[in-house]
């Protein structure tokens, strides 16, 4: 219980698993005290720290659902996301940066069921509630004050593994999110496979930089690490490389998770090599493809020679593959890895839905454990992404060799069809990122009225490196056939993307055809 739990270095916090458990135990209690009870719902909406944590494992132990609000959303949003769920409670931090959840939050109130509101200032504990009439950090903490833990405990001993715990708005990368509701046994589970395949335990010390509100960091690093009594550090409360590389400096982290353009941001920092970061040994990089220029100097400057490739989707958990930290550089590049264990993976055919051989291109799907409880209150969409046989339809499109390697193609809405060719965007993003000049690349389809659509990249160059468009050309036409050759190129110093890094790719497209005035074609 003296081990370390939770390092928040912008909070200033250090938490052993004693101090941890006490405070989830007192919020546990606040909250019985005001009336929460099994499957109701609390909204928390606040970037990475302490108190998220906290939250997540007092409604665990009673059982309330806590449903994850995106940091970035805008009142409509929010709105959205609250009606959505029905939440009765909501636990905000003020602000952050041009957000002010205070003034938010009061635009969208009042709302039907929504009855309790706490505000806490992750610098300032003992801070006072900015609105008489919304509860503070400190008096819902002491408002369970008379009541005795043993309440707690019953509680959690009469909870059902298979219950609802949690509410996750997909990221929205095509379009409005969905509400997913995952149980106790499906993030518990996948969060302890992770672990054991990183070969994680009491010693490890994980730097999370990814947001605690997506999938990604609620389960494969906070449960992650609380599953096998490992640390937390909390490097900022948003990504910030030079604050990563400065936390795994001086609280010698083991690990470190992150999607590409988050490794990269670390890399390419001016100050890189003033960092010692040879504490690393492993992490999770996941949310896009790696290149294999990336991986090696994650692996060889980074330190993080067991780093391994993740895949998955929040409505699984979301982790169902992970590369081994013995695969070779090619299994770690080109592939996401094999299905963790007690899940099924197959290919099927999009027209058919029959499995194809291997080696062929389908539609990923998933059975098991991991598979959501459903989309909340939406039966037509749970059915649409859940078939009768229990096979969960990622969208995603991929390959499986002969050991159960899956290689993902690209999402079935951005594959392009330019002529009737079938053209896979990942594809050719790999070959692209062979370029040594070529940092970061999105490839996607543009309407072309003679052929259908036609292949567009935008490229983001490495610091200092130069190229043009005739140069990205004639990489492309070195290693790819001529039709999959880009006809628009156009480089950015950086890219749409999801809070999670994520790329929007139907935003470049919307943005692509409108600079290139082919919103008629």
């Amino acid at each position: 219980m003296d081990r370390d739990a939770i390092v928040s270095r912008h909070q200033g916090v250090r938490l052993t698993y004693g101090d941890f458990d006490l405070l989830v135990d007192r919020l546990g209690l606040g909250l019985l005290a005001l009336g929460f009870r099994k499957g109701d719902r609390i909204g928390v909406w606040a970037t990475d720290c302490v108190e998220w944590l906290v939250v997540q494992m007092a409604t665990a132990r009673l059982g309330v659902i806590l449903v994850n609000i995106n940091p970035a959303y805008r009142p409509r949003e929010v709105d959205y996301a609250l009606r959505t769920s029905g939440v009765r409670g909501m636990i905000i931090m003020p602000s952050f940066k041009s957000s002010n959840y205070v003034e938010m939050l009061g635009q969208v109130v009042p709302i039907e069921g929504l009855d309790v509101v706490v505000v806490f200032d992750p610098l300032d504990p003992d801070a006072d509630s900015p609105r008489a009439d919304w509860l503070s950090w400190k008096s819902i903490l002491y408002a369970g004050a008379n009541r005795d833990v043993s309440e707690l405990d019953a509680i959690t001993d009469r909870l059902d593994p298979d219950d609802a715990i949690n509410i996750q708005y997909t990221s929205g990368t095509t379009g409005f999110p969905k509400a997913v509701a995952l149980s106790h046994f499906n993030i518990l589970n996948n969060a302890l496979f992770a672990a054991r395949a990183m070969d994680f335990g009491p010693d490890d010390r994980l730097c999370v930089p990814v947001p605690f509100y997506h999938c990604f960091g609620m389960v494969l690093a906070n449960l992650l690490c609380l599953s096998v009594g490992a640390a937390i550090v909390i490097p900022a409360e948003h990504f910030d490389a030079q604050a990563v590389l400065t936390a795994i400096h001086e609280e010698r982290c083991t690990a470190v998770h992150g999607v590409p353009t988050m490794f990269i941001a670390e890399l390419e920092h001016p100050r890189f090599a003033k960092f010692d970061l040879t504490s690393l040994r492993t992490g999770i990089m996941a949310g896009a493809p790696c290149p294999e220029t990336l991986m090696k100097r994650v692996m060889t400057q980074m330190h993080c020679r067991e780093i391994l490739i993740g895949y998955g989707q929040t409505e699984a958990s979301p982790l169902t593959h992970l590369t081994d930290a013995d695969d070779g550089m090619e299994l770690r590049t080109q592939t996401v890895g094999r299905n963790l264990p007690h899940q099924e993976v197959k290919i099927v055919d999009t027209a058919t839905g029959r499995t194809v051989p291997l080696g062929q291109v389908g539609e990923v799907c998933f059975r098991g454990y991991h598979v959501m409880r459903g989309y909340w209150n939406n039966p037509d969409a749970t059915d649409k992404a859940i078939d009768a046989n229990g096979w969960l339809h990622s969208g995603d499109l991929g390959t499986m060799d002969g050991n159960g390697y899956v290689r993902i193609t690209g999402r079935a809405k951005d594959m392009i069809i330019r002529g009737g060719e079938n053209i896979y965007p990942a594809e050719i993003e790999e070959w692209l990122f062979q370029h040594p000049a070529i940092a970061q690349a999105a490839v996607f389809g543009v309407p072309d009225a003679r052929l259908g659509e036609e292949v567009a990249a935008w490229i983001q160059l490495h610091d200092g490196a130069h190229l043009d468009e005739e140069g990205v050309r004639s990489h492309c036409r070195e290693g790819l056939a001529h039709f999959k050759t880009p006809r628009h190129v156009k480089f950015v110093t950086e890219f749409p993307m999801t809070v999670t890094g994520k790329l929007q790719k139907f935003r470049m497209r919307e943005m692509a055809a409108r600079e290139l005035g082919l919103t008629e074609a």
